[in-house]
Formats: C-alpha cells, structure tokens, sequence
C-alpha cells in the first residue's frame, strides 16, 4: 500500500512544481491596463556618445571633421585628412574625443595640417586611445587650451612636433616617435607620466615651469632627451643615446632616480639651484652630470664617462656619490669643481685620470676616499681641504674629517 501511495504522490508533486515553474516564468497573467511600453534601449542609450562623420561633426576651410560643440565623441574607423585640412579640428570645451583605437592619417602626404588642432583657447579637452600617423604639421597640437588630457595615443612620423599641450595638462602613457621636430612639449603646471620618445629630429620631451615628468623614456632623440624648464621635477626617467644632453633640469629643477646613458653630451646637466639625487650617468660623451651654480649633487653614480664623472662651478654640494673610471677614452676626473664655495665631502672616486680635481680656491674638500686614479687628489692652494691619509697597518686617526687615499 504504502508503495503505491509513493507512485501516486510523486507525479502530483513534480507536475505542481513544473505547472509552479511555467506560470513563474510566464509573467504576470494579469497585465496592468493601458499601451504595452517598449523594453528595448534606444540607439542614444546603447551609445550616448556622438560619432565623428560628415553628418555629425561636418568640417570647415580648415578642417576634415570639426567638433564645435561640448560632448563626448568618438571614431567608428579610420580617418583621413584632405589637403590643406587638419584632419579633427576641436573649438569647444569640454570634449572628450575616443579615437577607439583607430588611426587618424595624413592622407596627401606633404599637404595636411595638423593630425587633432585646438583651434582656439579652451579648457577641458581629453583625447585618448590610438594612433596619429604622417601628419604634415603636428601629430596633436593642443597648445592653445588648458586642462588637456592625451592619453594611450601613439604619434609617429609627424612633419613637426608630436604632442603639444597647454598649461596644467597631463600626458599619459603615450608614445612619440620619428618626428621631425620635438617629441612632446608641455605648457606649464602639466604632467608626462609613463611616456615613450624615440628618434625625434628635436628633443624628446620638453616640460613647462613647474611642471612633473615621471617614469618617461627617451631615446636616440636628434636633440635632447628630456628638457625641464625652471621649477619642474623629473623622477625615474630614462635619456639614452640622445645627441644632446640626456636630461636638462633648469633653475630650481629636481631630478630624482634618472639614468642618463650613452648621450652624446652630457648625461645630466643642471642649472641654478637644481637638485640631482640617486641618479646614474653612464657612458656619456659629456661629463655624467654637470652642474652650475648652486647646485646640489647627492646620491649619485657617473662611470665611464669621456669626460668628468660629476662636474660644477661654484656654491654647490656634492656629498655621497660614486666616480668610476671617468675620462674614459678622453681627460676627466671623478668630482671636478672650476669655482668656489662648493663643499664637496663623503664622496669615493676611484680609477679616473684624476680623482678630485679642484681649480679654484675657497672650497671645502672633506671625508672623501680616492683609490686608482692617476692622480687622486688635485687641490689649489687656498681650499680648506682635509688631511689625505693613507690608511695601512695598524692604522689609527683621530680626524673625522680626513681624506683618504688607499
């Protein structure tokens, strides 16, 4: 009895869960009075964004395409100029153009403008995500507005500069390269974070006062590889195989973390109260790093250099740095100071054609070590320069100033 209960009940049960299931499923069987409301989204809702095309962003005398209005836009493909044209033009505020990975091209070679032109002085311009190629002026020229962000953008083969933008903008993670002018060149107040500039017939990048560069490469650039005009700071950069200086940091300049390396000229060159902190310069056909008045050199490494390991004039600081094998395959010395009122201490040089080099008087030279230079220490009269002693058995002093040759 009980198994025929069993067979009877189960069925019921599983048809009272299915029946439960399909009316779940099935909605409401009672539907609400009045028009049924569509559930799909609108083509605006799906892409709220507007498309750059003859229709919607028609260009003018000067311009392909011509965004004249604030908004979000963006490319459905690739785009080219037409002669004497930029190919996007932008005159408004407030634009956010995506390029979505396409490329914007100079179509005529030899007869477009620029790649993107801000035509007038505006604020708040974003471009981001692709490719700017042979363009006949700039790749983006944004130098006119302020607030601009470019980021994720490739520029190659521009006849001119790369990328220029206005004060307090920020440029991010972009490359530059094989232009025929500078690579990147910012207003004041803006940033360069995580960018590339390679083979640019100027400089790789050139930073306006005040403002920061971080975590950038430069390389094989015809001028310098990067520029920091007065006030600005540069941290964790890269300047290789540049025909000029490898990194300039102007009056009141911070360079911090930087490797100069293989440059034609000088691997850094500081001017006018600039700080240089743990950096490195290797290889440089210059001196390693060279500083001007007032500077401060601490931290450092110069070796192989065909000229001084760290050069400077007068009333800078030069403590803690390590000078290795400078005046390779030229005449240089591991700390070289041509003026006064420098202090120069704690500092190992070792295996230069001279190890201190002082020219004139009124310096301070003190608890600095020499070993294998062809000289190791060579002082004018008229410096306050510390004892050299030449530790050895059973050595002993008592002079914590002391310079010692070992």
């Amino acid at each position: 009895m009980g198994r025929q209960l069993l067979a009877i009940t189960l069925p019921v049960c599983m048809a009272i869960l299915i029946a439960g299931a399909w009316l779940t499923r099935a909605g409401d069987l009672n539907p609400p009075p009045g028009p049924i409301s569509p559930t799909m989204k609108t083509l605006t809702e799906v892409e709220p964004r507007i498309a750059i095309n003859a229709t919607n962003t028609p260009g003018d005398a000067d311009s392909s395409y011509r965004i004249s209005q604030p908004g979000s836009y963006y490319l459905t493909g690739n785009i080219s100029s037409s002669a004497g044209k930029h190919c996007i033009e932008i005159a408004a505020s407030d634009v956010t153009l995506d390029l979505m990975g396409f490329e914007v091209k100079d179509a005529p070679i030899g007869a477009s403008l620029d790649g993107i032109n801000v035509s007038v002085s505006v604020n708040s311009v974003a471009i981001v995500n692709g490719v700017i190629r042979t363009a006949d002026d700039d790749g983006i020229d944004a130098s006119l507005a302020n607030n601009v962000r470019v980021e994720r953008v490739l520029v190659r083969d521009c006849f001119i500069d790369g990328i220029k933008v206005g004060e307090n903008s920020l440029v991010l993670n972009c490359a530059v390269w094989s232009c025929n002018g500078d690579g990147i060149v910012t207003g004041d107040g803006s940033s360069a974070i995580g960018c590339t500039a390679s083979s640019n017939t100027g400089d790789g990048i050139i930073a306006g006062n005040g403002s920061t560069l971080t975590g950038c490469t430069v390389t094989s650039n015809t001028g310098r590889g990067i520029v920091s005009t007065t006030g600005s700071t540069v941290t964790g950069c890269t300047a290789r195989a540049n025909t000029g200086d490898g990194i300039v940091a102007s009056f009141s300049g911070t360079v911090t973390g930087c490797t100069a390396r293989d440059n034609a000229a000088n691997g850094i060159s500081a001017a006018g109260g600039a700080t240089v902190t743990g950096c490195t310069a290797i290889g440089n056909t210059g001196d390693g790093i060279d500083a001007t008045v007032g500077c401060t050199v601490t931290g450092c490494t110069a070796r192989s250099n065909t000229g001084d390991g760290i050069e400077v004039s007068g009333e800078c600081r030069v403590t803690d740095n390590a000078c290795d094998f400078n005046g390779f395959g030229g005449d240089g010395a591991g700390i070289h100071a041509t003026g006064s009122d420098n202090r120069i201490e704690g500092n190992n040089v070792t295996d230069n054609d001279r190890g201190i080099d002082v020219d004139a008087g009124g310096n301070l030279i003190i608890r600095n070590s020499a070993s294998g230079n062809t000289v190791n220490y060579d002082i004018v009269a008229g410096n306050a320069n510390a004892q050299v002693l030449s530790p050895g058995a059973g050595f002993v002093s008592t002079d914590p100033w002391a310079n010692f040759s070992y």
